[in-house]
């Protein structure tokens, strides 16, 4: 038995001791995407590590070719930490406008926006003078309403005036006058009938 127990012991030892030997993994971490673009070791404290990821490397190829790897590295190191994203931010768009536009770059997206502000300025002050005019209108309409219904209340008061009228009518009649003048005319021209008389003798 202790000589079993003894070789339990030597057949134990090898696993032990090699099971102590064996060396932990490292994590290898991934180089970003502009040092894997520059192949270059990418450092510890890599300046463009955090905003170049090695799953984006079309980000740090387009601001490459436009403002280059030192430029980008000298504009980020001179930033505080806090800004740096915002940077990088920006120069992926100029870069980006500045390929599509190698004349006016950023320049030329900045007019066309500013054109088609002022197309809808203009559109919306010809909006409101419409509105205006409608509002002009409105109050017209309204105020003729107003007036028409004004005229319609006095309606009962002016409903007096043709009995009267016919009164007067009744006790003056209009043809005497007219009558009393034709008299008068026959009357002047008595004189002129006793000169035609000789003409039929």
């Amino acid at each position: 038995m202790e000589g079993s127990d003894a070789n339990m012991g030597l057949s134990q030892s090898p696993t032990n001791s090699s099971s102590a030997s064996v060396p932990t993994p490292q994590v290898i971490a991934s180089p970003c995407a502009a040092c894997k673009i520059l192949r270059r070791r990418c450092a510890d404290k890599c300046v463009l590590a955090p905003y170049f990821p090695p799953t984006d490397p079309h980000k740090f190829t387009i601001a490459h070719r436009v403002f280059g790897a030192s430029n980008i590295i000298k504009f980020l190191q001179d930033l505080p930490e806090n800004q740096r994203a915002d940077a990088v931010s920006s120069m992926v768009y100029e870069a980006s406008a500045r390929l599509r536009d190698p004349i006016y770059g950023c320049a030329g997206a900045i007019c066309q926006l500013q054109k088609q502000v002022n197309e809808l300025q203009a559109q919306l002050a010809k909006s409101q003078a419409e509105l205006v005019n409608m509002q002009l209108q409105q109050g017209n309409l309204v105020a003729l309403i107003c007036m028409e219904m004004s005229q319609t209340s006095f309606t009962p008061q002016q409903s007096e005036s043709p009995q009267h009228s016919v009164d007067e009518f009744i006790s003056t009649p209009p043809h005497t006058n007219a009558y009393q003048s034709n008299l008068n005319f026959f009357d002047d021209n008595t004189s002129f009938n006793s000169l035609w008389e000789p003409l039929w003798t």
